[in-house]
């Protein structure tokens, strides 16, 4: 089933994604982690490509047994800046020919190696690239991309940043997906500015359960998000007690998505890093809204 027609949709639905192992030797360990966060039934799972694609082989085979396992749709990622246009195409071929349907199709993480070269000399710069290289596959393909409602790292403002939005959604995606939010109202603040820009697909704000203090540093160096004074209290008055900071996360990351949902997003997207404890805590807490229809327009 394609990502689209779950996102358009009226009722309420929620998702969750997954990284691959660095290493072969712990394959087993993620595929049995998918497959636990897969039998909660969420609306698709999205499996991650890993930094410079270090982890992509895996990517499609965890993906498959999402689907074969437990028929819970599946989005494979897919990054371009460290890959050779043939590299890029003989992966879309792949993905083809495995019966995958839906691509988040992403730039990438700039690896230390491709940092110190020319990047007059890469294939590949912008994730628009790589859109544009899917459609001309001729594939069939549900295309997903990501979206910055703090500004993307490398646009010089939010309005240059939603011009190069624009332009890649009109090279061909269906639907996107946020950095990691832990404000709502700036998720907001953004949806009403892509709107007035012309950007009308359906837009996933991406929600990170934080279960422990650690997560915290990590979370901020990786996306730079803004953490609201409410939720660094939370931090400063759980986050010694492991077991306390995990259930106040929970907590946190639920009273977002019932926000949003109670403010007319229907779908959100969880990253919950191969925890699926924190994934069926946040599923139950949900289990008398998911997949009800209350008449809202939908994102």
């Amino acid at each position: 089933m394609k990502i689209i027609d779950i996102l358009n949709r009226k009722n309420m639905s929620l998702s969750f994604e997954v990284f691959p192992p660095k290493k072969e030797s712990g394959f087993e360990s993620v595929k049995a982690t998918a497959e636990a966060i897969a039998a909660n039934k969420p609306a698709f799972m999205s499996v991650t490509y890993g930094a410079g694609g270090g982890t992509s082989r895996y990517t499609l085979d965890i993906v498959k047994d999402i689907e074969v396992t437990h028929g819970v749709p599946a989005l494979a990622h897919l990054t371009c800046v460290s890959s050779s246009r043939q590299t890029v195409k003989e992966k879309i071929e792949e993905i083809h020919e495995r019966g995958i349907e839906n691509v988040m199709a992403l730039r990438g993480d700039l690896t230390p190696e491709l940092e110190k070269t020319d990047p007059s000399t890469w294939d590949y710069r912008h994730a628009v690239e790589l859109v544009r290289e899917i459609k001309e596959s001729g594939y069939d393909f549900c295309i997903g991309a990501a979206c910055y409602p703090e500004v993307h790292p490398d646009s010089a403002n939010q309005r240059e940043d939603i011009r190069f939005l624009k332009e890649k959604v009109d090279a061909g995606v269906d639907f996107l997906t946020t950095q990691m939010v832990f404000d709502n109202n700036l998720f907001f603040n953004f949806l009403y500015k892509i709107r007035e820009a012309g950007i009308t697909v359906p837009v996933l704000p991406g929600i990170m359960p934080i279960t422990n203090a650690n997560q915290v540093e990590r979370a901020i160096k990786l996306s730079g998000s803004f953490m609201p004074q409410r939720f660094k209290a939370i931090v400063d008055y759980f986050g010694s007690d492991p077991e306390a900071m995990k259930q106040a996360g929970i907590a946190y990351a639920t009273d977002q998505i019932i926000d949003l949902y109670a403010n007319g997003i229907t779908n959100v997207h969880v990253y919950s890093m191969n925890k699926p404890d924190v994934a069926a805590a946040i599923m139950n807490n949900l289990s008398d809204i998911l997949w009800k229809d209350f008449g809202v327009e939908g994102n």
